[in-house]
């Protein structure tokens, strides 16, 4: 069931439904979540379950801010804190050092939790009302509201097609990032970048004075964190990056019987088959992170058999758009 997020009357039943362990479709900046109490070990067993994810793999824990940040983390870095000063509400999860006798089953066991305070104005009321409900409920364990391994949900719609109408779902519009957030890991003396996001690196090191470290720089006990499996946000279709050269060479090769090829490149070009389907990637980095998930979704829907997509720039902007198609292509 699709319910309006902006009426005070659907917040309302959206937090009885959590209060008795039930999974909520959750709108939040980046994509759509499915979310649950994350204090609730049976209810966060059900996310597991619900999409097919490895008990193991943690989830992120949304939170109103960061008094309620503290009641999860058992400490917080001073360069953890200028990043919350800077990006939060918004697209930024901190890993943190976790308290020992809290929110165990959605970390996968790990001592370490990650942390976010979303910016959407549905998901910042919600976890308003949670909070002051009786008995509260402190945070919202939440990834996205998908089947494990496939394409993240930008629209309530979405949600709907991958669960059905017995999920509750708060529709708050279309997501304004289009791709989850950018995940730091605090627990090791140095900010370190686990996943990229629309978030570029060089504002980040600015915000909090230090430089951030890439995972590699870092490699040992590196925490488990979400979405940084090698294959992830996978369409049906297998997906294949190339350079605009390469898509034209493939594209030239094409027989007027070749059908059920969808293509979303920067770059204009032409095929000669008329069973192509070319899209248009937006030239900058944010929009095409906004349209991102749709398009593959799109591409599903249309019936593509493969789809070809035109590798992103080097440049540091489109890093949390590269790092999507990759972790795509390599579930092809």
């Amino acid at each position: 069931m699709v319910l309006d997020g902006a009426l005070p009357e659907s917040i309302a039943t959206a937090v009885q439904a959590l209060a008795r362990g039930e999974l909520l479709g959750l709108p939040t900046e980046t994509v759509y979540g499915l979310a649950a109490d994350a204090d609730n070990a049976a209810a966060v067993a059900s996310i597991f379950s619900t999409k097919g994810r490895p008990s193991n793999h943690p989830l992120i824990v949304h939170v109103t801010g960061r008094t309620a940040a503290s009641r999860y983390a058992a400490s917080v870095p001073d360069f953890a804190d200028k990043l919350m000063d800077a990006f939060w509400p918004g697209p930024l999860t901190l890993i943190l050092p976790r308290r020992a006798d809290i929110a165990g089953a959605a970390t996968g066991g790990q001592d370490s939790v990650g942390l976010r305070c979303p910016a959407h104005p549905v998901a910042q009321q919600l976890l308003a009302a949670c909070a002051a409900h009786q008995p509260p409920i402190h945070g919202l364990a939440a990834p996205s509201a998908n089947r494990f391994g496939r394409v993240s949900p930008t629209t309530a719609e979405h949600v709907r097609q991958e669960f059905g109408d017995a999920l509750l779902v708060l529709d708050g519009g279309a997501c304004a990032v289009g791709i989850e957030s950018t995940i730091v890991d605090c627990t090791r003396g140095a900010p370190v970048l686990l996943r990229p996001g629309v978030l570029e690196v060089a504002a980040l090191a600015r915000a909090c004075g230090q430089r951030i470290l890439s995972k590699e720089e870092l490699p040992a006990q590196q925490p488990r964190a979400s979405g940084t499996l090698l294959m992830h946000y996978a369409p049906k279709a297998p997906v294949r990056l190339m350079d605009a050269r390469q898509l034209q060479a493939a594209l030239d090769l094409l027989g007027s019987e070749d059908a059920r090829i969808a293509v979303w490149a920067r770059t204009p070009l032409r095929a000669a088959s008329p069973g192509v389907l070319l899209q248009p990637m937006p030239d900058e980095a944010g929009a095409a992170a906004h349209a991102l998930f749709a398009q593959l979704r799109a591409f599903d829907e249309a019936g593509a058999r493969l789809i070809w997509v035109e590798t992103p720039p080097p440049a540091p902007a489109w890093d949390g758009v590269r790092d999507r198609l990759q972790r795509a292509a390599a579930a092809g």
